[in-house]
């Protein structure tokens, strides 16, 4: 199976042969700009030092400082960092915000830490990259096992090395610090409102469109709440140990009440329990795979019964199958724009955050909503002018745009 990085440039490869990329461009773009491999030593609680392995990749540059989230994960890589930024120059070349792509992590396995090391090995590895990241430079957010506090810790950190309080370093962070209302729920958010736009153009009725959604975080677990506000019947849901389901649809608020309280899937009255596989292959109008990379492949693209797949993580589905889902008529709304909710309200965060002047929530969910209708507007009408998926049709507007940027900005020196 080809790695993360592998696909990605494939990706970028064949969008570069549709579009006509100049080669010097696509040369340029088939490689990261900068990417640090940093030791990240942190003294654990019983007083042994242990030694983890820290990466931050800056794809690409082109329209100001480059942005993207930090990964706590035993699987993080450098290959999956770099593929990570590449899709978040795409993402926020296709939303228009003047941001490149980039990616951290290190490598750790952070439900097995305290928090006491989770915040040294936090402030270590920040110490470690600090000549990369900065409110011009480079802007880390949460991701994977990353979260506010997080962030919090990042962004004393820098500031102290700095001599003063810098809040526009990081996004994600809390709102007393400088964070901004409906962060956290920024990237469900976008999901359920690019589905409301496919569903409307694919004439599926949201009122009793049945949806099955692979993941129970910000991402997952808000889509499924807002789309069952919306009057869809939520019949499947899962974290990364399996999932439930029940025919007449879940409800959803007490689901979520429930696991935010403690308790677990095992613990809900009238539900059938399922595994990953099994809600991939539930036969729903609505599919939104919303946990790690990969979760479609090859092997089970063949069994996805969905009328449509909107996908909430990055890199949900492979190439291969893609194409597998494209045969089988599935229309698929790219990671790109689909979960590019996140990424919006951190730039609004980061706005926020230069002008000490801080919006009302309606406000930025009222943006957002805007934005995200407004691009998705564009990929589908580019899709169809041009008949091709909305992958390709993300990618080709995304990738334009920075090719673009790249010549009329020229090559130094």
């Amino acid at each position: 199976m080809p790695t993360m990085l592998e696909e990605a440039v494939a990706q970028l490869d064949q969008v570069a042969a549709l579009i006509k990329l100049d080669e010097g461009v696509h040369k340029r773009l088939q490689r990261a700009q900068r990417a640090l491999i940093v030791s990240v030593p942190t003294r654990m609680d019983d007083s042994q030092v242990e030694v983890f392995e820290g990466y931050r990749v800056q794809h690409d540059n082109s329209f100001g400082p480059t942005k993207g989230g930090v990964r706590y994960h035993p699987d993080v890589n450098l290959d999956e960092v770099t593929a990570l930024a590449m899709l978040m120059t795409w993402k926020c070349a296709l939303m228009g915000l003047p941001y490149g792509g980039a990616k951290g992590g290190v490598r750790c396995n952070p439900t097995a830490m305290s928090q006491g090391e989770l915040e040294r090995m936090t402030r270590r590895y920040t110490s470690e990259i600090v000549l990369l990241i900065g409110p011009e430079l480079d802007i880390p957010a949460p991701d994977v096992y990353t979260n506010e506090q997080t962030m919090a810790w990042m962004m004393d950190t820098y500031s102290m090395q700095r001599g003063m309080t810098v809040p526009g370093v990081v996004t994600g962070k809390p709102v007393l610090l400088g964070g901004s209302l409906g962060r956290r729920e920024a990237t469900g958010r976008g999901v359920a409102f690019v589905t409301a736009e496919a569903a409307r153009e694919l004439r599926i009725s949201l009122g009793g469109a049945t949806v099955a959604v692979q993941g129970k975080g910000n991402v997952g677990g808000v889509a499924a709440r807002l789309l069952h506000e919306a009057g869809c019947r939520v019949v499947g849901l899962s974290d990364s140990k399996g999932g439930i389901s029940n025919g007449k649809g879940l409800d959803i608020p007490r689901v979520l009440r429930h696991l935010q309280e403690g308790g677990g899937f095992a613990d809900l009255p009238d539900v059938d329990r399922i595994t990953n596989a099994d809600l991939l292959a539930l036969p729903v109008d609505i599919l939104i795979p919303a946990a790690l990379e990969g979760a479609i492949h090859e092997g089970n693209a063949d069994r996805v019964r969905a009328k449509l797949v909107v996908e909430g993580a990055n890199g949900p589905t492979t190439a291969a199958a893609d194409r597998i889902l494209e045969q089988k008529g599935i229309r698929v709304v790219p990671d790109i724009l689909a979960n590019a909710g996140g990424v919006t309200v951190s730039y609004f965060e980061w706005v926020q955050d230069l002008q000490f002047y801080f919006w009302r929530e309606e406000e930025i969910n009222q943006r957002l909503q805007d934005l995200m209708v407004a691009v998705f507007r564009r990929v589908w009408e580019y899709a169809a002018e041009q008949r091709i998926a909305m992958r390709l049709a993300a990618m080709s507007l995304a990738v334009k745009r920075v090719a673009e940027a790249h010549r009329i900005r020229g090559l130094y020196p």
